[in-house]
């Protein structure tokens, strides 16, 4: 875990290289990459359970 400290140089250290000005911009364009990010985490734990529900009634229909 990060102490005040740390975080207080990070956030000094992101100021001095992008400028005050572009630090909202580039939080925006974070979290859209991060809930793009979790989205596609989700279809693709959906995807995976669709396949295996399919694999699953197959199995049952072969076994029947």
């Amino acid at each position: 875990m990060l102490s005040h400290w740390e975080i207080g140089l990070v956030i000094i250290v992101a100021i001095l290289l992008f400028g005050a000005k572009r630090l909202p911009e580039i939080g925006r364009a974070l979290g859209r990459a991060i809930k793009e990010f979790k989205k596609a985490g989700k279809d693709i734990k959906s995807d995976i359970e669709e396949v295996a529900k399919e694999e699953d009634e197959e199995k049952k229909v072969d076994e029947g």
